[in-house]
């Protein structure tokens, strides 16, 4: 098999048998001409599929060693499909560190529709696992969690979890992570979620989202879901995550690479309460890091000693790091999690910190990023 960096810029991408184009062509048409009734050559409606975004499609697939990738409109229409696998009376465990839109989707939507949500810390894949119900048929896992960047043993949560319900799925939302740094499927899991707007986009320039499933049942259900529902994205969007797959190697080396000497530079700010980094030495779940990831990522977050206060007292005095939602992009980005893209844990068991503030770190140079976090510390005092 390939290796990764061969992968992402030639899988499922093989130049345009009509014209020898290098580049996946953006087709950018919603019907297709039959040569009979009901006989058509692969396409029939762009709802249903496009030559690009079936591109895009088995390029997600061959980076997460998948049997079938599926492209969606968005992170959420992802997420929506699969909790539409479920029927009324069935039960989801997640984890208790999610990203503040998965927890509104199940909360505020599907709650009210006869499934059940409850939330436990993976830390302890035992003490997980007995959470499960009769019931249960969907784990959510993140890894990196989001916003506070903690790991889960992904393998042996599917493994225990298989043996205790055999008919549960197991999904990772590897966002964070991405396939460069972290494979789930090859760990256990059942499927792998992305926001592909974050790194494998990794230009801020298109919303999207996409599931990865391990077997072919998993993903004829979702084809179908995906299908009826509609929340697919257009050429275009596909077309540009496409471009942004083929650096996403050499994108995360460099994420990577700054995000570890940030964390290890805010470890000695004097206002800096809490460091969360996964490639920290000392961190508690290092040895899971080690294990089922490549590298620890880009994503760094901390807690301010002085509060929510100075918190965003920092965030709105950075120049350089952009206040902004999102992550994954090639510019560097900073926000406070309960007060934005945490907001609807507020009140809740999952709350966030005040004083916490989330990093993506870009791919600016790493000395200017250093400045600009002792400039706003300094402002933030």
């Amino acid at each position: 098999m390939p290796e990764f960096e061969t992968l992402v810029i030639h899988a499922g991408q093989a130049p345009d048998p009509t014209t020898g184009a290098i580049m996946t062509p953006i087709y950018q048409t919603s019907t297709y001409r039959q040569d009979g009734v009901g006989r058509h050559r692969g396409f029939e409606y762009s709802r249903t599929d496009n030559p690009t975004r079936a591109a895009l499609e088995r390029c997600l697939a061959a980076l997460e060693g998948g049997a079938t990738g599926l492209a969606f409109a968005s992170g959420m229409a992802a997420i929506d499909a699969v909790v539409h696998l479920l029927q009324p009376g069935e039960h989801v465990l997640a984890a208790d560190d999610l990203y503040g839109g998965t927890y509104r989707l199940f909360e505020t939507v599907y709650a009210k529709l006869g499934l059940s949500f409850s939330y436990a810390s993976p830390a302890n894949p035992v003490e997980f696992v007995s959470q499960l119900r009769e019931e249960t048929r969907l784990i959510w896992l993140e890894s990196p969690t989001n916003p506070l960047l903690r790991l889960c043993d992904i393998a042996e949560i599917a493994r225990l979890a298989k043996r205790a319900r055999p008919r549960v799925l197991v999904a990772v939302d590897n966002t964070f992570a991405t396939p460069y740094l972290q494979r789930p499927l090859q760990l256990g899991a059942d499927l792998v979620h992305h926001s592909t707007t974050k790194y494998l986009g990794g230009h801020s320039d298109v919303v999207g989202g996409a599931l990865v499933c391990r077997d072919e049942q998993t993903a004829g259900r979702l084809r179908v879901l995906q299908n009826s529902i509609g929340a697919i994205p257009g050429p275009f969007d596909c077309y540009l995550v496409l471009r942004g797959i083929k650096t996403l190697a050499v994108r995360m080396d460099r994420h990577c690479a700054s995000a570890r000497r940030i964390a290890d530079h805010l470890r000695q700010m004097k206002g800096v309460a809490a460091v969360y980094y996964p490639g920290l030495a000392d961190a508690a779940q290092a040895e899971v890091a080690s294990r089922q990831m490549h590298k620890p990522g880009g994503m760094v977050s901390f807690v301010m000693r002085a509060g929510g206060g100075a918190a965003v007292r920092f965030a709105e005095a950075t120049r350089l790091f952009s206040l902004a939602e999102s992550l994954g992009s090639v510019e560097s980005l900073i926000e406070v999690p309960a007060a934005m893209t945490h907001a609807s844990t507020a009140g809740t068991p999952l709350a966030i910190d005040p004083a916490l503030i989330r990093l993506s770190v870009g791919l600016e140079s790493v000395e200017d990023l250093i400045a600009d976090l002792d400039q706003a510390m300094a402002a933030s005092a």
